[in-house]
C-alpha cells in the first residue's frame, strides 16, 4: 500500500471513530445527571441534613432530582425541614445541576492538568450547545466565570434590598440562595415556611432583581457568549433566541394581566403598576423559573393558568438553565409554517435558510415532547385522585422543569412521585439527548428508495 492510501486510510478511521463519539457522548450526560441525582439522594440522607430526625429516602430522592433538575417542585419545606446544612447542600445541588454534569467534570480534569479527550468536548459541545467543539475549554472557563459574576451581583443586589426584612446575616444567605435558585431558573424558595412570610417577597424590587437573573439564566451559554465575545454582528442563533424570548414575555404578561384584572381576579383592587408588574414576573417565571408571588396558583384565573401552561411548554433557550421545548424549536416551527404559508422553497430568516436537518429536530423535539407530555398525564390520571387540569399542569411543569403546582407534591402517592420525577429527569436531559443516548446508530445507507405520497390534513 502506497504511502498516500495509507494516509488516506488513517484519516478515514479516524473521521469513523469520531462519529462514534455522537451516542456515547448523550450517553454521558444521561448517566452523568442519574450520577448527580445519586449523589445527592446521598448527602440528602446524612446526619444534621434535616432539621428533625432525616429525610426519608423517596423525599431526598424526590428532592434530589428536583434539584439537579433545577424544577423546584418538592415534597418538602425547606426553611422548615432542612437545617442550614441541609441548605447549603441544597444550593450546591442546584448549581451543579445548573451548570451541567459535564462542565464540571471537565472542569475537574482541567484543573488537573489532564488533557480534554474528543470524547469529552463532544460531550460538553452537547451539554452547552455551541456549533463546534473548537475553543471548547476556553467558551466554559468565560461560561463559568459569567455565571458566578451574575450570580454575585444579584445576590449583593437581594442582600442589600432585604436586609430590612431579615437582617444582615438572614438576607445574606437567602440573598445568595435566592440569586443562585433564580439564575439556574431553579425556583427553590426559602420564604416559604419562615416566619411572617408565605413566599418571596412581592415588592416590585424583588420581583425586578429577580426577574433579571430568571431572564439571563434563561438566554442560555450560546447566547451570552454572543453578547460578551462577538464584536461584530449578533449570530442568527441569538437575534432569534432575544427575539422568541421577548415575544413570549410580552405575550404572556398581557395574557395573564388581562385575565386577572377581570372581575374576580387577583389583581381586582391593585393599582396599575402592581398588576403590570406582578403578570410581567409571572410570565417570565413561568418560562421554567417556577417562583411565585401568590399563594395558591389554583385560585388564579383559569385563562392564566392556560397561559402559564403554554409559557412552561416552550421553556426558554436551548443550552440555558431551563428546559421545555426550548424558543428554538417554537422559533424554527414558525419561521416553516410562515415559509410553507408562502410557498417558499426553505423557511427562510433574516436572509439565511434553515436547513432541513434543523426543521427535522424541531418537529422531533415537538413530536415526542407531545407524546411524553401526554403519556405522562394519563398516567398521572390513572394513578391519582386529581383533576384533568392539575396532571396537566404538574407534568408540564415537571418536563419543562419549570416547578410550579396547582397541586402540592405531598399529595401524590408514591406512583404519581415517580412520575413527576421521571419527568424532571426527561426535561432536564431534553428529548433529542435521551432518545440520541438510547437509539441505536446506524451507518448511512447508501441505497435512495422511491418517493410516496401520504394524504395530509
Amino acid at each position: 500500500m502506497s504511502d498516500w492510501q495509507s494516509a488516506i486510510l488513517a484519516w478515514w478511521n479516524r473521521r469513523q471513530r469520531r462519529l462514534t463519539y455522537a451516542a456515547p457522548s448523550a450517553l454521558r450526560l444521561v448517566v452523568g445527571l442519574g450520577a448527580l441525582v445519586l449523589i445527592g439522594t446521598l448527602l440528602l440522607l446524612l446526619p444534621g441534613v434535616a432539621s428533625t430526625g432525616h429525610l426519608s429516602l423517596g423525599q431526598a430522592a424526590f428532592t434530589a432530582t428536583s434539584a439537579v433538575s433545577v424544577t423546584g417542585l418538592s415534597v418538602i419545606t425547606p426553611a422548615r425541614d432542612l437545617t442550614l446544612f441541609g441548605q447549603v447542600v441544597l444550593l450546591v445541588l442546584i448549581q451543579l445541576g445548573g451548570v451541567g454534569f459535564m462542565v464540571l467534570a471537565v472542569s475537574m480534569q482541567w484543573l488537573l492538568g489532564r488533557k480534554i479527550g474528543l470524547a469529552d468536548r463532544l460531550a460538553l459541545q452537547n451539554s452547552m450547545g455551541l456549533q463546534l467543539p473548537r475553543a471548547i475549554v476556553k467558551t466554559m472557563g468565560g461560561a463559568l466565570l459569567g455565571v458566578l459574576v451574575i450570580e454575585g451581583i444579584g445576590a449583593l443586589a437581594l442582600w442589600l434590598h432585604w436586609r430590612s426584612l431579615l437582617g444582615d446575616g438572614q438576607a445574606f444567605f437567602y440573598g445568595l440562595f435566592h440569586a443562585v435558585s433564580a439564575f439556574c431558573n431553579a425556583g427553590f424558595d426559602l420564604f416559604i415556611g419562615t416566619p411572617d412570610f408565605v413566599n418571596i417577597p412581592s415588592d416590585l424590587v424583588s420581583l425586578s432583581i429577580m426577574g433579571a437573573l430568571i431572564v439571563a439564566g434563561g438566554l442560555g451559554i450560546p447566547v451570552w457568549a454572543d453578547l460578551l465575545f462577538r464584536r461584530r454582528r449578533w449570530s442568527l442563533q441569538t437575534r432569534v433566541t432575544l427575539i422568541a424570548s421577548a415575544s413570549l414575555i410580552v405575550l404572556g404578561t398581557v395574557g395573564i394581566a388581562a385575565a386577572e384584572a377581570s372581575k374576580g381576579g387577583l389583581f381586582a383592587g391593585l393599582p396599575w403598576y402592581d398588576a403590570l408588574g406582578h403578570s410581567l414576573f409571572q410570565s417570565i417565571s413561568a418560562r421554567t423559573a417556577g417562583f411565585t408571588p401568590w399563594e395558591d396558583l389554583g385560585a388564579m384565573h383559569p385563562a392564566s393558568q392556560w397561559v402559564i401552561t403554554t409559557l412552561m411548554l416552550v421553556g426558554t433557550a436551548p443550552a440555558s438553565m431551563g428546559g421545555g421545548i426550548t424558543t428554538g424549536t417554537l422559533a424554527v416551527l414558525v419561521i416553516t409554517m410562515w415559509a410553507y404559508a408562502r410557498g417558499l422553497e426553505q423557511p427562510l430568516v433574516q436572509r439565511r435558510a434553515l436547513s432541513q436537518e434543523t426543521v427535522r429536530r424541531a418537529i422531533t423535539v415537538l413530536t415526542i415532547s407531545v407524546f411524553v407530555v401526554g403519556g405522562a398525564t394519563w398516567l398521572m390520571l390513572v394513578s391519582q385522585s386529581i383533576t384533568l387540569d392539575d396532571a396537566l399542569f404538574s407534568t408540564v411543569s415537571a418536563f419543562a422543569t419549570t416547578g410550579l403546582s396547582t397541586k402540592p407534591m405531598t399529595e401524590l402517592n408514591l406512583v404519581g412521585k415517580l412520575i413527576i420525577m421521571a419527568m424532571m429527569f426527561w426535561g432536564r436531559l431534553g428529548a433529542l439527548t435521551i432518545v440520541v443516548a438510547l437509539a441505536r446508530q446506524s451507518a448511512p445507507q447508501p441505497i435512495t428508495y422511491p418517493e410516496e405520497q401520504l394524504l395530509i390534513g
